[in-house]
């Protein structure tokens, strides 16, 4: 296990965050993670790291917080702990989430709670979340088994054991059972960026989702740009956002979305899960849903700012048969299930998925259809009965996904 967790902690720093020597490391995790943590720590600093902040999450004190706090602590963000966040990005740090979140954890906090908590974070962290969202920081997520997390997954069997079964599907699909985990995503992302520039080569004009309960049609903003896999950041250093990650994604145009769609698997927001829901679209907005479970937190989410949050930000393609979906299981958390199913995300869209999205102000990203919003939440639609079509220019379909998987070559 110590080798495993060895060659896992040399992938999230060389392959994720991309660690360079004499640069800070933000880490964000749980404390049940503080012995991977500290071998991911020695290995930044025999990488040259200068410098290895920690913040540490604990789900007990979390739910407490959330439980008996009074308002008015819930509805503001501390001044120090944002600048805190903020002055680590501006001076170069990267940022490691290590992340294992269980998904009923706050199941039964009011959701009022929820979205102040939501809203102050979302507003006093914008410029720090900007850095990310538009890679002038380099950042990653890596799964850790929690038992909270492991448990909901393998309920049937003991704490130890679930954890012990997520750490086996987490050290297989993220590759580090490989004879050498680095080469094989170096492998991985060339297949990723294979499909994204012939994507970005045929440039269409909008997609056709259909499946059981999904007939949506998504339209795609001029200057669009497909990304998946590595991405490069503002300093040129390549890194991996997301391990594992199995999507290749563009942006929504806010206001060019019609139809309805249907949730494939459960989306866990704000520690509650919401399940078995429909959403539909009318000129790029929400404007009625179903939900069997989770309802209020729905609402919650698509009401969690004026506009934005009821709107689209992302599109991303999966594969049926990538090595999350083939593990035949729910994970409760959107790292993992994302990359199992095409998805879409409501809320703010990332500035690099369109040409010079950095660069634009409110009013041009209003005016080419860039959402922005306070939140960025994806949820799955896939399935192995999905079909998606690439509609051209002048109206021409063209296949790209059938029953679930990818109808063309690259």
């Amino acid at each position: 296990m110590k080798n495993q967790l060895e060659k896992y902690a040399q992938l999230a720093l060389e392959v994720g965050v991309h660690l360079q020597k004499g640069q800070g490391l933000l880490i964000q995790t749980s404390i049940e993670a503080v012995e991977f943590v500290r071998i991911v720590v020695e290995k930044a600093y025999q990488l040259g790291a200068s410098d290895v902040h920690i913040e540490w999450k604990d789900d007990e004190l979390t739910y407490l917080k959330m439980k008996h706090a009074h308002m008015d602590v819930l509805e503001t963000f501390p001044d120090w702990r944002k600048d805190a966040f903020t002055s680590m990005v501006k001076d170069g740090y990267a940022v490691l989430n290590i992340y294992g979140e269980n998904p009923d954890l706050l199941k039964d906090i009011d959701g009022n709670r929820m979205v102040a908590v939501t809203k102050a974070s979302s507003v006093a962290l914008k410029e720090y979340r900007d850095y990310m969202m538009n890679d002038r920081a380099r950042w990653s997520i890596v799964g850790y088994p929690t038992k909270g997390w492991a448990s909901k997954i393998f309920p049937d069997i003991t704490e130890e054991e679930a954890v012990k079964q997520l750490w086996d599907e987490i050290f297989r699909i993220g590759r580090v059972n490989t004879a050498d985990p680095i080469a094989a995503w170096q492998k991985h992302n060339e297949t990723l960026k294979n499909a994204r520039e012939y994507l970005n080569e045929k440039s269409y004009k909008a997609l056709h989702f259909t499946a059981p309960g999904t007939d949506l049609t998504i339209g795609l903003t001029d200057g669009h740009i497909w990304h998946g896999g590595a991405a490069v950041a503002e300093d040129g250093v390549s890194f991996n956002p997301n391990m594992p990650t199995e999507e290749v994604f563009t942006m929504p145009h806010k206001y060019n979305v019609n139809g309805v769609v249907t949730s494939t698997k459960p989306l866990s927001f704000q520690g509650q899960l919401i399940e078995n829901f429909t959403l539909t679209f009318k000129d790029g907005k929400v404007v009625d849903y179903t939900c069997e479970k989770g309802e209020q937190a729905l609402k919650n989410l698509l009401e969690a700012d004026e506009d934005g949050a009821s709107r689209l930000g992302e599109v991303a393609l999966v594969p049926h048969e990538s090595p999350v979906s083939e593990s035949g299981l729910i994970f409760f958390n959107t790292l993992f299930d994302e990359n199992a199913s095409c998805h879409i995300a409501l809320g703010k869209a990332y500035p690099t998925n369109i040409k010079d999205g950095s660069n634009m102000d409110e009013a041009a990203m209003d005016a080419n259809g860039v959402n922005d919003s306070i939140v960025h939440e994806d949820f799955m639609i896939g399935s192995d009965k999905m079909d998606i079509d690439g509609i051209t220019e002048d109206g021409k379909r063209e296949a790209i996904f059938r029953n679930g998987t990818w109808a063309i070559t690259f």
